[in-house]
């Protein structure tokens, strides 16, 4: 059941951020088992045949559970079934979420559903899975835990305008009810993020003295169309690759960014608070 391999969760990885996190361990020479959690087994399985047919060379392995971060039912098999294979879990990368603040503006959800869908998924999901893969976690000499945070949920930049990104987000719209519907809409988001630094901090806390660290990694202003905004738009406001925040994930995994554990996290540097 055991293996020398390192046993990583990464939720959200058929796509997006967490598809560039599997590819970049699967890249590695460090032989990983890496688990790509998703909701939908159909799409975990299009992800794992991709990343076989872009690297058909690896030293790591490939496998999917299903993991709904809306249904507890569904995280509790996933663990089981973690368990059941592989005895231990040496990572757990928190990145699936999302954003439902343009189903909001355009009315396809009340300002209370998609609040509450934003932060069951982003925040109370993650709550749960990490609360139910501490067991597996503490059988690990090396545990690891990622919370996938984002450059929006600093408050001390909500007070910066003078950079282009930072501008389009702090920006102040006209006077007068209602606003007009222009530019990225991100209140939830925004909230859930900075929520989920918090999330990570207590985690810290609670796990330090078992020797678990604790990441908020915050990969950059990326184009994987969250949020229903396409990528090639995304682009030209400045977005980077995706395969930039799967490698920094991969870093932190592999100990470049250990003693800065219980922080946020930027390539290179500390995000504020």
């Amino acid at each position: 059941m055991a293996s020398d391999k390192k046993v990583i969760l990464i939720t959200g990885g058929n796509t997006g951020l967490g598809f560039e996190i599997a590819k970049a361990l699967y890249q590695s020479e460090i032989p990983y088992e890496v688990i790509i959690g998703t909701r939908k087994v159909s799409k975990g399985e299009d992800a794992i045949a991709a990343l076989r047919k872009e690297i058909p060379q690896s030293a790591s392995s490939l496998s999917l559970v299903q993991v709904d971060l809306n249904s507890d039912a569904s995280l509790e098999k996933a663990i089981e079934s973690i368990s059941s294979q592989h005895g231990r879990l040496d990572s757990l990368v928190n990145n699936g979420g999302g954003s439902f603040d343009s189903d909001i503006q355009e009315g396809k959800m009340t300002l209370r559903e998609g609040f509450n869908a934003t932060w069951d998924l982003n925040v109370s999901g993650t709550h749960v899975l990490t609360s139910l893969a501490v067991p597996l976690l503490l059988k690990s000499a090396d545990p690891r835990i990622v919370f996938i945070t984002s450059g929006t949920s600093t408050l001390t930049e909500t007070e910066i305008t003078n950079h282009p990104n930072l501008a389009r987000l702090n920006a102040n719209p006209p006077a007068g009810w209602p606003k007009p519907k222009v530019g990225l809409a991100l209140t939830a988001y925004r909230s859930t993020k900075t929520g989920l630094n918090m999330l990570m901090r207590e985690w810290h806390r609670i796990l330090k003295n078992d020797g678990v660290k604790v990441w908020a990694v915050s990969p950059g202003f990326l184009a994987t169309g969250l949020g229903g905004v396409g990528s090639e738009s995304l682009k030209k406001m400045g977005a980077r690759d995706p395969s930039v925040g799967g490698q920094f994930v991969r870093d932190v995994l592999q100990g470049k960014r250990d003693e800065d554990a219980g922080k946020a996290i930027r390539s290179g540097t500390i995000q504020p608070w």
